[in-house]
């Protein structure tokens, strides 16, 4: 269907965003349970697919030995362009993209994000740092998927197509091809396998529970090697939703692909 497009331009700037409310999936699984094992390659950093809705909500500030390395998150939204059903969280950008993840395991996703739309973008910075290719996955991209009533075969999945640059106008993505699928029980309109896509990796990672952001084995999230789409050295990244949603799928403003976070493992500065 044709989307109304709104464009919002937004200065590289820093600021702190509170996460609100909580939604949860019938789980029993504890967010602060041990992750599963992590194949750290290329396009995912967890085994299984996922998705997104918001969880509890925190501040992207952080407060374990991560806050101290603030240049290895994002520090500014270039462009912010959401799509119709879309925007949650704009009103706290940069702020809520900005900073380590607040993760919500695998049984409730994080509200601490912003909702993109069926096709809408985001592109970030990390001035004045940059990604360099170095050994195993050189960055993570957070959002918010969770498993459907605990099952790791049935996780919400909102696949983002990633993609990076070193100038902000040359850009080479890594491949994401999810499969279309108008049935698709959780309404996203796409089905696994989701391939490079972001989007399907559980988000371990929070402030409060001292895993690292830059731990691709205990992370979550999604992890890109450079090195698979021959790139050396990158300062941005841009998400595009790859979903194909009825607007509302879930609600007035939370359509599309939910950013949380990007963490830098292999930073330009440490």
């Amino acid at each position: 269907m044709a989307r109304a497009l709104a464009l919002v331009t937004i200065a590289v700037v820093g600021a702190a965003a509170t996460g609100c409310g909580s939604s949860s999936s019938p789980s029993s699984t504890s967010s602060d349970a041990e992750p599963p094992p992590n194949e750290g390659m290329d396009g995912g950093t967890n085994e299984g697919p996922d998705g997104g809705m918001p969880h509890e909500g925190g501040s992207d500030a952080g407060t374990g030995p991560e806050s101290s390395a603030p240049g290895r998150f994002i520090t500014g939204v270039v462009q912010f362009s959401p799509t119709d059903c879309a925007g949650f969280g704009a009103a706290s950008l940069p702020g809520i993209v900005e900073g380590p993840p607040v993760g919500g395991g695998s049984d409730h996703g994080s509200l601490d994000v912003v909702s993109l739309g069926s096709g809408g973008s985001i592109e970030v910075t990390f001035a004045p740092n940059a990604i360099v290719d170095g050994p195993g996955p050189d960055f993570i991209v957070f959002e918010n998927p969770f498993w459907i009533a605990g099952n790791s075969n049935d996780v919400y999945a909102e696949p983002g197509e990633v993609s990076v640059s070193d100038d902000g106008k040359t850009w080479v993505p890594f491949p994401c091809n999810p499969t279309f699928d108008p049935g698709a029980s959780d309404g996203t309109g796409t089905a696994p396998p989701y391939g490079a896509c972001a989007g399907w990796g559980v988000v371990y990672s929070t402030p409060q529970n001292g895993i690292s952001p830059f731990d691709p084995a205990k992370a979550g999230g999604n992890g890109y090697d450079l090195a698979t789409i021959g790139v050396k050295h990158a300062r941005f990244v841009k998400i595009v939703d790859r979903t194909d949603e009825v607007c509302p799928e879930a609600g007035p403003d939370t359509n599309g692909f939910d950013l949380d976070a990007i963490a830098i493992v292999n930073a330009e500065l440490p």
